[in-house]
């Protein structure tokens, strides 16, 4: 279950390989691209590994939207590889009713060093490094309903990327580490407690939420992906009563282009939330802990 192939080339290098495609979840076209790019590149982050290349793939209505959109959508893609040191080696296109945009990402880690989301340690806490909301939001975009301010604070972090954050958690020693996209946390996290074979403990008051998505976290705009995620969850979480609903909508929020969830040692996590936090993931927050044998998440 983890967020990237692995295949050895040799005893220091091992090869990386991941695909995401989505249709748009923006409206700009150049954020849509960016933000494609990253969500792609996030697997790999994921991993602890460097991206070194990508191949694009995209589905797009020529006759129907002309080329402009097109090609603002493939220089939003360029921004974010160019941030990530990662050169474009080429893509494929076809024609579709329906615009479809992602990448096929390559990269490199040492054999040794591949973080995994099934190497969680008993004790360790669980660090996010970017709030939740997101899909609550994006479905106010599609509704017409989300406001200038929120668009744009939405388009920044779902366009950041985890390179950052990905190699801080490398610096600072991580156990296990995963990336929260369209499971949401309750899925991400179940795949690591269930993998690591150890129960997870969540804090529901420590979840952390896009500031400007506050008005849109309520059941109006919990979109479908979401409803599925709780309906998945169901046999994997166990919720307390008395938690807050909002933190129910943001445990289950499909996420496009979340942030890392990193398991790390209590005595770093501390550490790491402030490295993070001075690298520009504001809202990066310890929000569980990994405790002993079992295989389940439990939200308190």
């Amino acid at each position: 279950m983890d967020d990237a192939g692995v295949v050895a080339l040799t005893d220091d290098i091992a090869l990386l390989q991941t695909v995401d495609i989505f249709p748009p979840v923006v409206d700009d076209p150049f954020w849509f691209g960016r933000i494609a790019a990253a969500n792609s590149l996030s697997d790999v982050y994921a991993m602890g590994g460097r991206p070194v290349s990508a191949v694009n793939f995209v589905a797009y209505p020529l006759a129907k939207l002309g080329s402009e959109p097109l090609r603002r959508i493939l220089e939003g893609a360029f921004d974010a590889l160019k941030e990530a040191d990662c050169p474009m080696a080429g893509g494929h296109s076809i024609q579709d009713d329906e615009i479809k945009f992602g990448l096929a990402v390559t990269g490199t880690v040492h054999p040794e060093h591949i973080l995994r989301n099934s190497t969680a340690q008993s004790g360790d806490r669980l660090v996010l490094t970017k709030p939740l909301g997101i899909g609550c939001l994006t479905t106010a975009i599609k509704q017409g309903k989300a406001d200038a301010v929120a668009i744009d604070a939405g388009h920044r972090m779902m366009g950041r990327l985890n390179r950052s954050a990905a190699e801080l958690m490398v610096e600072h020693g991580a156990h296990a580490a995963t990336d929260v996209t369209g499971y949401g946390l309750s899925g991400h996290v179940a795949e690591m407690a269930q993998g690591s074979g150890l129960d997870v403990r969540i804090d529901a008051a420590a979840l952390p939420y896009l500031e400007e998505a506050e008005p849109y976290l309520a059941d109006d705009y919990v979109c479908g992906g979401s409803r599925r995620n709780e309906s998945f969850a169901q046999a994997d979480i166990e919720i307390a009563a008395g938690v807050a609903e909002r933190a129910r909508i943001l445990l289950f929020d499909v996420q496009t282009s979340g942030g890392l969830l990193i398991a790390i040692a209590a005595d770093r996590a501390e550490t790491l939330v402030r490295d993070l936090r001075a690298g520009g993931d504001a809202y990066a927050t310890v929000v569980g802990e990994v405790q002993g044998p079992g295989g389940r998440v439990l939200v308190a």
